[in-house]
């Protein structure tokens, strides 16, 4: 099996150390090919307006000056066009990538791009900034990722579907489980704008976000995080919403003038 392995914290990312980790105890043919410098939050876009430049930075290795997509895109187009990689494997990122930050993520747009261009792709990232003495628990996704990424390779995925795999703050031992989750939401009540002024007394501003306590619901990333266990999302690209699609297609008309018009015109 081909692994192309890809981030969006960065080539020199830990994450992307960890991540490879889990796709060499799987494979013997792992590729990595990650943004040069990090890019957290880029979420899905192109780099078009300039040109894209890559260096070899290790054996089956490869820094891309561009956005994750960019990396999926230069791993299977160019650097592995001679034979396509059987999965995708993003991150791990620094720090979780639950409910609506799927929408913002440069992680999770790794996996959407694989899936665009027709390979099974898989997201992970791990749950940061919750354990009360401050450690980073880089040793659960790597206990845990390979068995995940085999139980879920050893399944049929609907098209254009993605695996975004969050892991929680805890060490190993103290996982309660893996659940299949759907995406949930946040209380947006707490994301802000932050003034600050540089050395010339000039403004800039920083997004911030204050951490609420919440009750997600059940069934959510973010409640399956927040019991201890680990969230397993299928995230599909179409992003029709069907039902309103229907009742659109019963009322949406010309209308008599609109159409006597058209048929009058030219």
């Amino acid at each position: 099996m081909r692994i192309l392995v890809t981030n969006d914290d960065g080539a020199g990312a830990h994450g992307l150390s960890v991540l490879h980790q889990i796709a060499r105890s799987l494979s013997d043919d792992v590729w990595i090919v990650a943004p040069e410098m990090n890019q957290s939050g880029a979420s899905h876009a192109l780099t078009l307006q300039v040109p894209l430049r890559y260096r070899e930075v290790g054996e089956r290795a490869f820094a891309v000056r561009g956005t994750p997509a960019d990396c999926v895109i230069m791993g299977i187009r160019h650097v592995l066009k001679d034979k396509a990689p059987d999965l995708v494997l993003s991150g791990v990122n620094h720090g979780s990538n639950l409910a609506e930050d799927v929408t913002y993520s440069g992680t999770i747009a790794g996996a959407m791009e694989g899936t665009l261009l027709g390979v099974r792709s898989i997201a992970m990232s791990l749950t940061i900034g919750f354990d009360p003495e401050g450690k980073q628990h880089w040793k659960t996704p790597l206990e845990y990722g390979p068995r995940i990424v085999e139980q879920l390779l050893a399944g049929e995925w609907p098209a254009m579907t993605l695996m975004n795999v969050n892991y929680p703050d805890l060490a190993p031992g103290d996982v309660k489980g893996i659940a299949a989750t759907r995406q949930g939401r946040r209380d947006q009540g707490g994301l802000h704008i932050e003034e600050r002024s540089d050395t010339w007394g000039d403004p800039y501003f920083w997004v911030g976000f204050k951490r609420r306590r919440m009750d997600p619901p059940q069934g959510t990333d973010l409640r399956a995080i927040a019991d201890g266990l680990i969230s397993v999302t299928p995230l599909h690209l179409n992003l029709t919403h069907e039902a309103t699609r229907e009742s659109l297609g019963a009322s949406l008309s010309l209308g008599e003038a609109e159409g006597t018009r058209r048929k009058g015109a030219g």
